[in-house]
């Protein structure tokens, strides 16, 4: 058994004022429609982040339409007789994209009070630090983001077509760690642990590097993917030169289809730079389909895992000899991209005033950062849209709490994405939980805020200090967008 363990809060509980010095900005209208005109007025309810963009021609609905449908399609292995759906795996996370991120919501971590669960929505990353000189010029020339263990790649895929063994089995378990408010409420915190049992093709190298990710939601990604790389890069400060504790910075990625290094957007560490990139990734390692931008019919199978090799795909002349042609890969882009942010709610009740100065006041803005006008040149119907994500799309350090100790490209072990707010306080609706950070430790958004370390210590800090009408306040905010 491989076990390994995130590290416990590791940092300090002092009390401590807030540095931030930000007075809270009037409430435009803008800021009720956080798509802009892509915005969509829907019920608050499991369907609501599975809206097309409300700027969508007939044209493009018509495409969006195939797309949620290869966004449900339910892949089966080769050789079968739908040609159209075969190829899946050998190993894989799951058959379909819905499986992880139902509705186009958030995933979840498994259920440990279920003697039976399974990892499906959380994936397990996996590298090895550089250790030869090969290593170190494949990371040193930015093609390459990470080392993939030598045996198990990337990803531990812990399911398999018949005939092939899963890689092994992910299991989770958690610390519980007391926590009590200057006001005295108290609640606790889970620390999560895991281990890896059953492993199928041997050790795993002793060096090997974790992290736990459960799927994010999927609404407002094109929005993102239109914002210019300038307005993202005005917002780092690697070096802190303002003194304000804030230190973000850009990842620097690989460009697969332009074959350059480019900022990353997608993903927790932000790895991808578009999301036809992080579409083709999910599509090999997580279903084990192959794109023209993967080719690899095989998956994620390595070297050492050769009956995964020898397994029959279902690579096919007429689909661009791949599982999944450029039609499809199109196709699924376009939904992905046009799918829309809901309007505000509840956004002028007074805890919810009242909370959206309580975030100023923080400073939880210095990284949630509110709004963007989305580029002149995006494409049609996403150009010059004012949205309104909270988030700066760059790494910050976010302490050793929730630290990984994985680099990824130019993120280190302590730094992660800012996640965008917008649609949060639907994810009970649509996802049918409330698991939030990276991998989905907090049951709550209060849990979530309380893990922030780092460069985000002294706006937690100060949340610890508020009294309880003052944080369900935030909280409310937080949930009316």
């Amino acid at each position: 058994m491989y076990q390994f363990r995130l590290n416990a809060l590791g940092f300090s509980l002092l009390l401590v004022a807030s540095t931030a010095a930000n007075s809270t900005p009037a409430y435009p209208a803008s800021e009720l429609q956080p798509g802009g005109e892509t915005t969509v007025q829907v019920p608050r309810n499991a369907k609501a982040f599975s809206h097309p963009s409300a700027l969508l021609s007939d044209n493009e609905q018509m495409m969006f339409t195939l797309g949620r449908s290869l966004f449900k399609k339910i892949w089966v292995s080769a050789p079968a007789s739908t040609k159209a759906s075969d190829g899946l795996g050998p190993l894989f996370n799951s058959r379909s994209c819905l499986r992880c991120h139902t509705n186009n919501g958030r995933g979840h971590a498994p259920d440990t009070r279920q003697a039976d669960y399974n990892a499906v929505s959380m994936l397990l990353r996996l590298s090895i630090p550089a250790a030869t000189d090969q290593h170190s010029q494949a990371l040193n020339s930015g093609q390459s983001g990470v080392i993939p263990e030598p045996t198990y790649g990337t990803q531990l895929q812990d399911f398999s077509i018949q005939g092939i063994p899963a890689e092994g089995r992910l299991n989770l378990s958690y610390d519980e760690i007391p926590f009590s408010f200057a006001d005295g409420e108290t609640l606790t915190l889970r620390n999560p642990s895991y281990s890896i049992t059953d492993l199928n093709y041997g050790p795993l190298h002793p060096d090997t590097l974790f992290s736990a990710r459960i799927a994010p939601q999927m609404i407002g990604l094109g929005l993102l993917e239109a914002i210019s790389d300038e307005d993202i890069l005005t917002g780092e400060d690697p070096d802190d030169l303002n003194n304000d504790g804030i230190s973000g910075k850009a990842n620097r990625v690989w460009d697969i289809d332009r074959q350059v290094t480019t900022i990353g957007r997608f993903g927790w560490k932000a790895g991808h730079p578009t999301i036809k990139q992080q579409n083709n990734s999910a599509f090999h390692e997580d279903i084990g389909i192959s794109t023209r931008m993967y080719p690899a019919g095989s998956g994620g199978c390595t070297e050492q895992q050769t009956l995964c090799r020898e397994a029959p795909d279902g690579n096919s002349p007429h689909l661009d000899n791949v599982e999944a042609s450029d039609a499809v890969v199109s196709a699924l882009e376009l939904y992905i991209q046009h799918l829309a942010v809901p309007a505000r709610s509840n956004n002028l009740e007074p805890a919810v005033t009242e909370g959206r100065e309580q975030f100023y006041a923080l400073g939880c803005n210095a990284c949630h950062r509110p709004s963007y006008i989305t580029a002149a040149d995006a494409p049609e119907g996403r150009a010059k849209q004012k949205i309104w994500p909270y988030t700066d799309l760059l790494l910050h350090d976010m302490g050793e709490g929730l630290a990984d100790h994985r680099p990824e490209f130019n993120a280190d072990g302590r730094e992660w994405r800012t996640p965008p707010l917008w649609g949060i306080g639907l994810t009970q609706a649509t996802s049918g939980h409330t698991h939030f950070l990276h991998d989905g430790r907090a049951r709550s958004l209060t849990e979530a805020i309380l893990w922030h370390g780092g460069e985000a210590l002294a706006a937690r800090n100060s949340f610890t200090q508020l009294n309880k009408l003052q944080r369900d306040a935030l909280i409310a905010f937080l949930e009316s967008l």
